[in-house]
């Protein structure tokens, strides 16, 4: 019997020590237990999930400032005009993120087939807004005044009322009568190394059907009034035309003529219509009438006291 019970104390002693050495080996799990490595990523993955959301939030928040344009193919103009005042725009409102997007559709065709240059037109952009969950939206013109494109722009934009927390649109350059006094002054001043005794500076202009094509005779009427006897103002497709301006020039007693474009960029109309050498072009036909003929390409968005203009009217339509 000594024998068998010490037997069975040995096998106790031998099972006691394999338990403690299996407990040590695999601990029991414990409420105040620090995270393994394995559970250690999926937390970091949450918060970086996390913080996208929120920025995706802040982002959607950040209210927009929707910067229209009729838009242009030339790629210099476009980044020295209407990328200028998009700029002056952004600098003056940095809590706006500023967009594009342009009323022409025959530009935005050109450009993306050209070039591979997504524009939107205004439609597209409202879309994009509403998709982008952006709340407050700022619709800001660049177009001289407020014609048939002007008037599509505040249609096309209209028929999102109720989709944001806050749709404003802003007005075109030449709206009120301060608009046309700051804009003669701009030009003046922007022309002043031109302007001599016998020198005519001739601003030419789009020209449209619309009842707003009274804005040309207006800023003429405005500009004469204000002592600018040698400067004219004329149109392309409308009045006053070409010829009107030619006469008056003459009347002037002018020997020199410096043609500029009245439109925010130096585009086609600027390139071809006023400086072309072809026939029927300004330059052309004022050679003709015996001028000596100079002609300056610079848009009006190329002015930074225009592009303040703008920026002002941004001010005025965020202060509704």
């Amino acid at each position: 019997m000594k024998h068998i019970h010490k037997i069975a104390s040995v096998l106790l002693a031998g099972c006691m020590l394999f338990g403690m050495a299996a407990c040590g080996s695999e601990p029991a799990p414990s409420e105040t237990s620090a995270p393994s490595e394995t559970s250690a990523p999926a937390t970091t993955a949450a918060s970086a999930a996390a913080t996208e959301t929120s920025a995706a939030k802040t982002n959607a928040a950040k209210p927009v400032l929707l910067v229209v344009s009729f838009g242009t193919s030339y790629n210099d103009s476009r980044d020295i005009t209407i990328g200028a005042v998009e700029n002056a725009l952004q600098k003056a409102y940095p809590e706006y993120e500023v967009r594009r997007a342009f009323t022409s559709q025959i530009i935005i065709d050109v450009l993306k087939e050209r070039e591979g240059l997504q524009i939107d037109n205004v439609t597209q952009a409202m879309e994009r807004l509403v998709a982008d969950g952006v709340k407050e939206v700022v619709v800001q013109p660049t177009h001289v005044m407020p014609g048939f494109e002007y008037d599509d722009m505040v249609k096309e934009v209209s028929a999102f009322t109720g989709k944001f927390d806050s749709l404003k649109i802003g007005n075109p350059l030449l709206t009120d009568d301060a608009d046309y006094d700051k804009l003669i002054s701009v030009l003046v001043d922007e022309t002043a190394k031109y302007n001599t005794d016998d020198t005519a500076i001739v601003f030419m202009g789009h020209g449209t059907e619309h009842k707003s094509n009274a804005t040309y005779a207006k800023l003429q009427e405005k500009i004469t009034a204000a002592g600018h006897d040698n400067y004219f103002i004329g149109t392309v497709e409308a009045t006053p035309s070409l010829e009107d301006v030619i006469a008056l020039v003459k009347e002037s007693g002018a020997k020199k003529v410096v043609l500029h474009p009245l439109m925010i960029v130096a585009g086609d109309h600027a390139n071809n219509d006023m400086a072309g050498d072809e026939e029927g072009s300004w330059k052309t036909e004022f050679e003709k009438a015996g001028f000596e003929v100079e002609c300056v390409l610079n848009g009006l968005g190329q002015y930074s006291g225009v592009q303040q203009m703008i920026v002002d009217h941004a001010a005025a339509t965020m202060a509704k």
